[in-house]
């Protein structure tokens, strides 16, 4: 698909692996090439597995863009969260096989697929926006308020908590932990798993599921634009 993302389609399992630098940092080109992928994967009628490269899924947002100015920030932060809204409400299964840390906005794709794998090790699962002077976006917050356990929301967007892999789980942010050296096959079994649902089913119940969060997700989005702009 594109240096950025790379596409791999097989037995109507599409995976998606990120590669842009040592943490995967999410850029503007970055989120171009997912939305491409997933254009893709739409058409293949795939189940989608997106990961990244041994150690880290990703960092969260190029930090190079979210300085260089306001317009260039609120560009990214908007392209990011329309980006998860669509992962939210993607017609066909997504899932996540993290190889490692997914920090910030690699976090928030946890927290927009339907199932997270990670794997065991010494790594950082969380949002530190706070930790690094950033208010955190209303579209964040709205997210992460839906997809983690109540009693992990505060402690994570307020405070800035990180968790390893095996606390992430209780937090809401993964569903399953294993070894790296399984989180292949783990991906796989799950993506055939998802695969024997019925399609159609699983998209319109995904909807009415999630209607209330994609509706604030809307109005939160519009609300980022004026007050980071």
């Amino acid at each position: 698909m594109s240096e950025l993302i790379s596409y791999h389609l097989e037995d109507g399992i599409a995976t998606l692996t990120l590669s842009n630098g040592k943490v995967n940092a999410i850029s503007p080109d970055v989120i171009a090439a997912f939305n491409a992928a997933l254009d893709q994967a739409v058409t293949d009628r795939a189940v989608v597995i997106i990961t990244g490269q041994p150690g880290i899924l990703s960092g969260g947002y190029d930090l190079k863009v979210m300085t260089a100015g306001p317009k260039e920030a609120v560009s990214l932060v908007t392209a990011g969260s329309t980006l998860a809204r669509r992962l939210l409400s993607h017609p066909f299964p997504v899932v996540v096989a993290c190889p490692g840390h997914a920090v910030a906005k690699g976090a928030f794709l946890l927290l927009s697929a339907d199932y997270r794998i990670g794997v065991d090790g010494p790594f950082s699962i969380g949002l530190n926006e706070v930790q690094i002077g950033m208010t955190m976006h209303h579209a964040g917050i709205e997210i992460a308020r839906d997809r983690l356990r109540k009693s992990a929301f505060h402690r994570s967007v307020i405070n800035g908590e990180m968790f390893n892999p095996q606390t992430a789980v209780d937090a809401g942010f993964l569903d399953a932990v294993v070894s790296a050296d399984e989180l292949q096959s783990a991906a796989l079994a799950a993506a055939r798993q998802l695969k024997k649902i019925n399609m159609t089913a699983h998209k319109n119940t995904k909807l009415k599921v999630r209607k209330g969060l994609l509706d604030i997700l809307d109005n939160a989005i519009i609300l980022d634009q004026q007050h980071m702009g």
